[in-house]
């Protein structure tokens, strides 16, 4: 293990150096996600979400390993795959990311509401990385409501799916129906995504 994982207060660019220039670091990251000890597995997460993001060619053969987790009972286990395989889709040479749609989409309706909200957030960047998925992407976050989630937590979702919204509104099809979800919002009952409902019409 890395002894530097279990501080708090890491630096996680630092890291991230380390790990480029010691590619036999990076295995121990992978198995980082797993660990019990909190602070080490999210500093792992950390430092993986940001290579995924910079230099997503040299996590791109774990692929599996990151689906893998989107089936795990453990919640941060999810988190973690979810913002890794959005960093993924913009290096996803195999289309990979085809082959995991609906499983990575039906995590809307995954029993943590947080899961939910890191599913709509991450939709930006996959729609700009695979502009041809985004119907169906637009489709599932305009849903949102059909999902089995409490009023309260589902106002909350909408906020995630308006921030990617705004993210690729211009490579969006059917931009009637997105104006509007989001018109609708400004009458929700979340003041956070009133406010995202307000900041996307103001980009317009």
């Amino acid at each position: 293990m890395l002894p530097e994982m279990s501080e708090k207060d890491v630096n996680i660019e630092r890291l991230a150096e380390k790990v480029l220039a010691d590619n036999g670091l990076l295995s121990e990251l992978l198995e980082g996600l797993r660990v019990i000890n909190e602070t080490y597995r999210y500093n792992c997460s950390r430092v993986l979400t940001l290579i995924s993001e910079r230099y997503g060619e040299l996590l791109y053969p774990e692929w599996d390993y990151f689906v893998s987790l989107l089936s795990s009972d453990n919640t941060y286990h999810k988190l973690s795959a979810i913002l890794i395989i959005a960093n993924l889709a913009s290096v996803d040479t195999e289309s990979r990311f085809e082959k995991i749609l609906d499983t990575y989409y039906r995590l809307l309706d995954d029993r943590s509401m947080i899961t939910a909200v890191y599913i709509a957030r991450s939709s930006g960047k996959i729609v700009r990385a695979k502009p041809d998925l985004e119907p169906y992407i637009t489709s599932r976050l305009l849903d949102i409501d059909k999902t089995h989630h409490e009023s309260g937590r589902k106002e909350l979702i909408k906020s995630g799916a308006i921030e990617a919204l705004i993210e690729y509104y211009s490579l969006a099809e059917d931009r009637t129906k997105i104006i509007g979800f989001v018109k609708a919002q400004l009458e929700s009952e979340s003041p956070k995504t009133r406010r995202m409902a307000r900041e996307f019409l103001k980009k317009l």
